[in-house]
């Protein structure tokens, strides 16, 4: 059988409180296992690392439903590699947030009346890491509440001394192996928070917008293009049409009248414009517009920005100084007035970018900014997959990553802030750019400066895995802890932060990638499937369901909700479930304390054990096997599912139940069985830990007298099976759950008491006839006994005696009034589905409920007739 990590003392004699009140005791515990040092990791240790970073935090974040779902998964996976004995290391930290961050010290100021700029740089940070180490890092706390065993001794923050150096290092590899470059393209620019932002950091929306469309040119020379952005048209170097579009091959080549301006614009055939769509004509603005910038490369065209960093119009006219949403109706109604104007259609409903941080309409612009050449990169990070270096689970998430990764364009890494990595890069007076290390001195003397942006937020984060072990000094904690054993994230940022920890550990790295294997859940969302969102007013606050039902049940719900790389619906009606699932652990736990259980000594033998006994102990190995199963493919519904059958369904309900009757009569069968049920709820409560750690803690420790299940050894299948203890006591259980239904099926109260014969000789029941008599509330049958009732059931017969009990003519006659009842819907749903007029007009939903009354109707009716066959006659 299974056995304790530990040589478990006998159980103190303290008793559990009558009832488990998360609240009281879940604080302590954690301090408590934190203070004794159960979560640090030691890179000197000889045992087998395992590995896994925190998905960073934003600094400026509050812990929501998706980390507490993440957080949940990590931690059980950390706590039972850590009972089986690996070297565990979950790394904390928190991301410094670029953008997120200096937008919330914005705000701080303007309370003030002031701004950044009022500061000045240098104050500006300065006030940054004064709000961050004053308000900074909530979540830490709350990620205790929940439960995390990360080891806070290691916590690292990506602004810090070490993070920093590691940045500083890579950045000067790239740009001395000339993969990090400067250069002129279109990014996605937000006008409010004033940068460049990264894809990931882009929220699409439908929006309503107009898509007007308007008459370039004059006479024979003329063009119609649609578009939605009528202010870009200053910016306009060209009309772009399809090379074999026949309706424009006369006017390739040449030059056409910009309304509202006094230029002239080429006509070019480039194979990216789509002749079936619109007109088959496309305006070009390179300077803002992505595909645009691509046609004028093709193509020699100018770049001409008509917008400042604010999104205001800066070309000459009556236009200038106005807002681009200004400029739009203003433009539209001047070329109305000149009869450009061909077709309006408002609203036209489109997707739009808009900032995730401050919801400002994305505009794409022209700019200058630091690039990273991914092609070598990213090739390297697909190949790690396909080569089977890096496993993708689920695996069929495999072919979205092998299209991010094999299609990757250059990366965009400069931004506009204050706050974050600044880019280690100074000019001199002559145009000189040197690139500085972090053993390098940077170059003085006047005229030098150093570049004003920042790094994005992702490339610091991109170094997570290796950076926080110390990277780039060779380490102990490296060369222990690199690489991770497994990534556990969204599949929502496979492609952002996935896609760059995959390029730039294999660069640093030597080619070793920075995890063996990339487990990606699904997202959290509201019990009817529909996204959490503030609009929606369906967010919840998990910090409020652990107040009121307590963190385990927050877990267990969310773990019992992970299928892999697939959304999770959540209610709080499952969270009371799982809370009352830990109310049944600490009942079913108490009920064994008070009556014996225990876990001293050897288990006996199994030729000393009842049936039931083996029946349990067969079935826990099993269960065992399969959790073990479960967990390597990380299936933790199907192990929290299958957890909390075994536990509430087979150890509680009918294990506990059957051997009562053993417990009440004594002598060494009750030995056994006391044993027995100790061994089932040590070994099943240390199963449980890594999902529900805190109700486990308090329970374990009271019944082995170990010191804490966090460090309690893993358990093991043994091998030991017994079919046909497991087929006996299926039997039982058959026997009993139909006498139950019939009861209920009849009206009986659980509790009343019912005369009765079980027909047992011979059978391997017979020995658990106490028990069942127990269960069913069957009293021996008496003088005057009659079998008004027999079930025959599993080969075992059992009759009732109901009179006395049961007024026969009465329960005949409700049964006769349900089942007319039952005949006359069925009737009238046949009738309705048989009209075909009302078939051809229903909606389908009216249809299919009335379909569903029908099977209804067809079950009650097999129900209630059966019930009347086995009533005996009034």
């Amino acid at each position: 059988m299974t056995e304790n990590s530990q040589q478990p003392q006998p159980a103190p004699t303290t008793e559990l409180p009558t009832q488990y009140t998360p609240a009281e005791v879940e604080g302590q515990l954690y301090e408590r296992w934190v203070e004794r040092g159960y979560f640090e990791a030691d890179a000197k240790s000889d045992k087998p690392p395992y590995t896994v970073v925190i998905p960073p935090p934003n600094v400026t974040g509050s812990l929501h439903l998706g980390h507490a779902f993440e957080h949940t998964l990590i931690d059980a996976l950390t706590r039972r590699k850590r009972m089986q004995g690996y070297e565990t290391l979950w790394q904390p930290g928190m991301d410094h947030a670029g953008i997120a961050t200096q937008n919330v010290v914005e705000r701080e100021l303007g309370k003030e009346g002031k701004s950044r700029h009022d500061l000045g740089r240098e104050a500006f940070v300065e006030r940054v890491w004064q709000w961050k180490g004053e308000s900074g890092g909530q979540i830490s706390g709350q990620m205790r509440r929940l439960g995390d065993g990360v080891a806070w001794s290691r916590e690292r923050f990506t602004m810090d001394e070490g993070l920093s150096q590691a940045v500083q290092t890579i950045f000067k590899r790239l740009y001395d192996d000339e993969l990090i470059y400067r250069a002129e393209r279109i990014i996605n620019w937000c006008p409010r928070c004033l940068t460049a932002i990264s894809d990931i950091e882009v929220e699409y929306q439908d929006d309503d917008g107009e898509l007007v469309s308007m008459k370039y040119g004059d006479g024979d020379e003329t063009i119609v293009v649609a578009t939605t952005r009528a202010e870009t048209m200053l910016g306009d170097t060209a009309v772009a049409v399809h090379p074999e579009d026949e309706r424009y091959k006369h006017l390739v080549g040449k030059q056409i009248k910009l309304p509202l301006t006094d230029r002239s614009i080429p006509v070019v055939a480039d194979e990216h414009v789509d002749p079936e769509f619109g007109t088959g004509a496309v305006k070009v603005t390179p300077a803002h517009d992505p595909n645009d910038f691509e046609i004028g490369q093709r193509h020699g065209l100018p770049s001409i920005a008509v917008m400042d960093e604010h999104a205001v119009i800066t070309a000459h006219g009556p236009f200038q100084g106005l807002d681009r949403l200004e400029a739009r109706s203003a433009i539209v109604a001047a070329l109305r007035a000149e009869g450009r104007i061909i077709a309006e259609k408002r609203p036209y409903v489109h997707s739009v970018g808009h900032c995730s941080r401050c919801k400002t309409t994305i505009e794409p612009r022209l700019s200058m900014q630091w690039w990273v050449k991914v092609g070598p990169l990213a090739k390297a990070a697909g190949d790690a997959v396909r080569d089977g270096k890096v496993k993708i689970h689920p695996q069929e998430m495999e072919k979205r990553y092998f299209d991010w990764v094999d299609n990757l364009h250059d990366w965009c890494i400069s931004r506009q802030l204050w706050w974050g990595h600044r880019i280690p890069v100074w000019y001199g007076p002559e145009g000189e750019v040197v690139c500085v290390g972090p053993d390098e001195e940077p170059p003085s003397g006047e005229g030098w400066r150093q570049d004003p942006d920042v790094l994005d937020t992702w490339f610091s984060s991109g170094l997570w895995p290796f950076s926080t072990l110390g990277w780039p000094e060779q380490t102990e904690s490296l060369a222990k802890f690199y690489p991770n054993s497994v990534l556990v994230t969204g599949y929502d940022i496979l492609f952002f932060w996935v896609a760059r920890m995959m390029m730039f550990g294999l660069y640093a790295m030597d080619g070793t990638p920075p995890f063996h294997t990339i487990a990606l859940h699904g997202m959290v969302r509201d019990q009817n499937g529909k996204k959490m969102s503030k609009s929606f007013g369906n967010v919840v606050n998990p910090l409020d369901w652990m107040d009121k039902y307590g963190s385990d049940a927050l877990r267990f719900t969310l773990a019992r909700g992970a299928n892999p790389g697939v959304d999770v619906p959540i209610g709080e009606d499952w969270v009371q479930g799982s809370r009352n699932f830990a109310n049944k652990i600490w009942n079913a736990t108490r009920f064994a304390l008070m009556n014996g259980a225990t876990v001293e000594g050897p288990l006996p033998d199994a030729s000393r054990m009842s049936s039931t006994d083996r029946w349990i102990l067969s079935r826990l190995n099993s269960v065992v096997a399969d959790v073990d199963a479960y967990y390597e493919d990380y299936q933790f519904a199907k192990l929290s599912d299958a957890l909390f059958h075994f536990a509430w369904d087979e150890v509680f309900d009918w294990y506990v139940e059957l051997s009562k009757t053993t417990f009440q009569a004594g002598g060494e069968a009750a030995e056994v069985s006391k044993r027995v049920l100790g061994e089932v709820l040590d070994v099943t409560l240390r199963l449980l830990h890594p999902v529900v750690p805190f109700v486990t803690e308090t329970l374990w420790t009271t019944l082995t007298g170990g010191e804490s299940v966090v460090i309690a050894e893993w358990p093991q299948d043994s091998g030991f099976r017994d079919a046909d203890a497991e087929r006996e006591i299926g039997t039982v259980q058959s026997v009993i759950t139909e006498v139950r239904r019939f009861r209920a099926d009849q009206g009986l109260q659980p509790g009343q008491r019912v005369p009765a014969r079980l027909t047992l000789a011979g059978s391997a029941l017979a020995a658990h006839e106490a028990a069942v008599r127990q269960l069913l509330r069957l009293q021996p049958e008496g003088d005057g006994f009659a079998a008004t009732a027999t079930l025959p059931v599993a080969g075992v017969e059992v009759a009732l005696d109901l009179s006395g009990v049961i007024d026969f003519a009465a329960e005949r006659k409700r049964l006769a009034k349900d089942l007319a009842a039952a005949e006359k819907e069925k009737a009238q749903a046949n009738a309705k589905l048989g009209n075909e007029a009302f078939l051809a007009k229903a909606p389908d939903h009216v249809v299919d409920k009335i379909r569903g009354r029908l099977t209804k109707a067809d079950e009650d009716i097999a129900r209630i007739t059966a019930q009347l066959e086995k009533l005996p006659e009034a």
